[in-house]
């Protein structure tokens, strides 16, 4: 028998630490990543939609800004020496709706230390230059179906891992790219390191699960966990590590006493996180099949993660855009004492009453959205509030106009409500509201082949084209998968539990789209939960805050549900009045619900 000659590479580990999930996470992460040695990647997730909004109003007013200042002033001014010692490889997307000026910053960084990293930079994102052409042609919001608007401020491609493969392939020490999928920092280096080709699809939806759990920083190491009681030392928390193979499979562990807790059920929730379709996760690199993904507990310290399944992905970009849609305000103010939030409520009326006489008097338009909303009374609960007796209520008066000399107004006439209207009015201070640039986000789908996308380091670029997409008639379907066994009535007698009894949760957003993932805390469970929390009873528990459509998904290799709720956020994100505009509550939320469960399941509880 010849003798089986591997590929090196099929042996190796390739090590990879997550130092941030957003912009303005802890300076804790880099440090305690880079420190622990046990690092051969360090990786930074910067951006969301909210943020990409945020940075594009800063760039109207600097136009040399519009990136993560804290990655090179905060994170690369801590470790960069080190980092360069120990060669490490450090990927982010802290280029933002400007790469080239972040880079530009850390070469005066490293040059005032007298080091010398090479820094490569993925451009072509951005993609405002095309707009034009894409009203022209219709092109229409993809949740919405709303028109382009005629001004725009940004429209950014989300770019994938090939061009950051590319990078480390021509030498790279650090790679800055503007807006790229989330998961791509993780998955470029380790297409670079396995040698993985863009059609290796399995492997290549494997690597991004890796990135997926990474990205959101200590979320994988028991941050926001549903059980939080149980999570140690919050302010040591450990930042993730993943030590990934050559077969797409990866295991997921901390440093070495650093806090946090490496558990099945919070790589569970991470897992969930703001996916939608389990079957159809959809990335530039690859459609990723996460429904038979497999969790294991390999010790108290370490997770195995595997059986990620990846398709083609499709011939277009998703582009995250912004334009400006006036400007906003938001005014405050405590009350305190008896029947606070009667009185609440009441204060925020009369101030908008009051400033609509005013717009009215100097023959001015209305607002364009006006939203009162009291913080303590549950008032997020809706008909689910048990809080209405509160002693202790702000209430937050959210006002848009297009016009900034309106909100001024309006401004000027919250504090007035300290002395006029109701007894135990006041505040924490801070002065008058100051109105901002509403910027907007809104997203559409651009083909592929019509994006530039580039590698820049020093003098030397290099074009890197979109990888080919096979033929329709060669791709795999995901295949169909059964729902849970039906759970078996008995007639045994029953009783109600809060649903956080039976399994744990983890919500996120999408735009507009609110997604809350469920897993049993009891593989056994999962048919119960089946039977008791459909779409049709999440819809109505949420009829006060869901508009659209209520979606579920199964995944039988976590035991789990995900739920996909439609014009769920008031239009999320940046665009929302809600005091959670992003949905991060509404996992919570649903726990609460009663269900009902046979009194042989009540009594393991």
């Amino acid at each position: 028998m010849s003798p089986v000659h591997l590929d090196p590479s099929s042996r190796r580990t390739v090590r990879i630490g997550g130092a941030s999930g957003f912009w303005g996470d802890s300076m804790l992460g880099a440090t305690q990543l880079v420190q622990s040695g046990l690092i051969d990647y360090l990786v930074f997730d910067y951006l969301a939609e909210t943020t990409m909004a945020i940075m594009a109003s800063v760039r109207t007013k600097k136009p040399e800004m519009g990136y993560a200042t804290d990655f090179v002033d905060m994170a690369m001014k801590a470790v960069l020496p080190e980092v360069m010692q120990r060669g490490i490889k450090v990927v982010a997307n802290a280029g933002g709706m400007n790469p080239q000026a972040c880079a530009d910053a850390l070469h005066a960084l490293a040059h005032s230390m007298g080091l010398h990293p090479k820094i490569a930079v993925v451009l072509g994102d951005d993609i405002s230059a095309q707009l034009p052409a894409l009203r022209d042609a219709n092109t229409r919001d993809m949740y919405r179906g709303d028109p382009l608007p005629a001004k725009v401020l940004s429209a950014n491609a989300y770019l994938g891992a090939v061009p950051v493969a590319h990078a480390l392939a021509e030498g790279a020490d650090i790679v800055i790219t503007g807006r790229g999928v989330d998961s791509a920092v993780t998955l470029g280096p380790l297409m670079h390191e396995f040698n993985w080709s863009p059609q290796d699809y399995d492997l290549l939806a494997g690597g991004s699960l890796a990135g997926h759990i990474i990205e959101c920083g200590c979320q994988a190491t028991g941050g926001l966990h549903t059980d939080w009681q149980d999570i140690p030392d919050w302010p040591n928390i450990g930042y993730p590590i993943i030590d990934c193979f050559a077969d797409g499979s990866f295991e997921l562990h901390k440093t070495p006493g650093t806090g946090g807790k490496i558990l099945r059920a919070a790589v569970a929730e991470q897992l969930l996180y703001e996916i939608g379709d389990p079957g159809a996760y959809l990335l530039p690199d690859v459609r990723c099949d996460f429904r038979q993904v497999r969790i294991e507990q390999l010790s108290p310290e370490r997770v195995h993660v595997s059986g990620a399944v990846g398709l083609a992905p499709s011939a277009h970009y998703k582009v995250s855009a912004t334009a400006m849609d006036g400007f906003r305000c938001t005014g405050s103010m405590l009350i305190i004492g008896i029947d606070a939030a009667a009185k609440a409520r009441r204060t925020g009326e009369s101030i908008l009453a009051r400033t609509r006489t005013m717009l009215q008097q100097l023959d001015l338009p209305d607002f364009t959205s006006a939203t009162v909303d009291l913080l303590g009374a549950e008032t997020v609960y809706g008909p689910h509030a048990r809080a209405g007796g509160s002693r202790e209520v702000m209430v937050r008066v959210i006002v848009s106009h297009p016009l900034k000399q309106a909100l001024d107004m309006f401004a000027k006439e919250i504090s007035p409500a300290g002395t006029s209207w109701s007894p135990g009015t006041t505040g924490p201070g801070g002065g008058r509201p100051s109105p901002s640039p509403h910027i907007k986000p809104f997203s559409f789908l651009v083909d592929k082949a019509s994006v530039a996308v580039a590698v820049h380091m020093g003098e030397h670029v290099w074009p890197v084209a979109s990888p080919a997409v096979a033929e329709v008639g060669a791709l795999r379907d995901a295949p169909v998968l059964a729902a849970p066994a039906a759970w078996l009535e008995t007639g045994e007698p029953e009783t109600e539990v809060p649903l956080i009894r039976l399994c744990w949760a983890r919500s996120g957003d999408k735009g507009d789209i609110s997604n809350i993932g469920l897993v049993a805390r009891r593989p056994e469970w999962l048919p119960l939960l089946w039977a008791r929390v459909t779409p049709e009873v999440v819809k109505a528990y949420f009829a006060h805050l869901v508009k659209g459509r209520v979606e579920r998904f199964h995944l039988p290799g976590i035991d789990a549900m995900n739920l996909v709720m439609q014009e769920a956020l008031g239009g999320g994100g940046p665009s929302s009045t809600r005091n959670d505009p992003l949905g991060k509550g509404m996992g919570q939320i649903l726990l609460d619900m009663p269900v009902r469960v046979p009194q042989s399941v009540a009594l393991l509880l």
